[in-house]
């Protein structure tokens, strides 16, 4: 998942609370969502982490928007536990945060 950051925010890299399993890396062409490789990563730790990130980027707090694969948020549904196939045909190959969040009121998660 890429990070875009807001216009008042140059950097953000680390881990944005504890019980994810993920963290923000900086790369050579922006800032990314990394899965942590020590640790114990609860099996909706990434839904959530995508889902903080987009309501981060709803208030334009640090975050301006992401970019999420189709591939990676149907990843992340089924690592939670929920089977949610009848939703996940529609969805764009990449989604903001808007089209995160939209997506999440649908389905009730």
């Amino acid at each position: 998942m890429e990070i875009i950051l807001s216009k008042q925010c140059e950097s953000l890299t680390g881990s944005l609370g504890k019980g994810f399993g993920y963290h923000i890396q900086r790369r050579k062409k922006g800032f990314y969502a990394k899965r942590n490789t020590k640790g114990v990563v609860p099996p909706d730790g990434h839904w959530e982490f995508i889902v903080l990130c987009a309501e981060m980027a709803r208030r334009s707090l640090y975050i301006a928007d992401i970019r999420v694969s189709r591939k990676e948020l149907v990843k992340a549904v089924e690592e939670a536990g929920w089977c949610l196939s009848r939703f996940m045909d529609n969805l764009h190959p990449t989604l903001t945060a808007k089209e995160v969040l939209i997506f999440k009121e649908k389905v009730g998660l």
